[in-house]
């Protein structure tokens, strides 16, 4: 059904049960799979006195290669064909939805797998979602993975695979 799964990566747990299921989708499916870190140096990092944002930008790109390599060695035990990306936006204090557009787009993706950690009012408002951004700009299918919910099934475990049947 799914030909290629793109699925942004950021070290969190909520990206992380996000890439499971993107990682059985692929498997189930054939697809090739494209984790994707952003490195966002936050515009604030630019304007402290004294500060040296290139410090915060090596750090980033440090943890982005950290989890291209986890994410890779994942999709290499689960015979998942794909490779992972580590991309920058294209100006401090970017927008990281845009950016992971772009990477859908330039990788012909016809599924995007994300976390949302779900925030509601005054906290969405103030940390802003990238997942409702990319949503509203998205031309392929999205699949939004919630954090940790309880009492929910974890990400690997919350649709039966296309070789199981629901119980009659």
């Amino acid at each position: 059904m799914y030909q290629r799964i793109l699925a942004p990566i950021d070290g969190s747990g909520t990206a992380q049960r996000a890439f499971e299921f993107a990682l059985q989708a692929a498997r189930e499916n054939g697809a090739e799979l494209i984790p994707l870190y952003v490195v966002e140096v936050p515009i604030a990092a630019y304007q402290a006195p004294g500060f040296n944002p290139a410090i915060v930008r090596d750090t980033l790109f440090e943890e982005g290669e950290r989890l291209k390599a986890e994410t890779l060695a994942a999709m290499q035990r689960e015979n998942v064909k794909g490779e992972p990306y580590v991309v920058e936006t294209a100006v401090p204090g970017g927008d990281i939805a845009e950016c992971i557009l772009e990477q859908a787009r330039a990788n012909h993706c016809d599924l995007v797998v994300m976390g949302t950690h779900g925030r509601r009012g005054v906290r969405r408002l103030m940390l802003g979602s990238v997942a409702e951004r990319f949503l509203r700009m998205a031309f392929c299918p999205v699949l939004l993975i919630p954090g940790s919910v309880e009492g929910a099934a974890p990400a690997a475990a919350a649709a039966p695979s296309q070789t199981e049947k629901e119980p009659s």
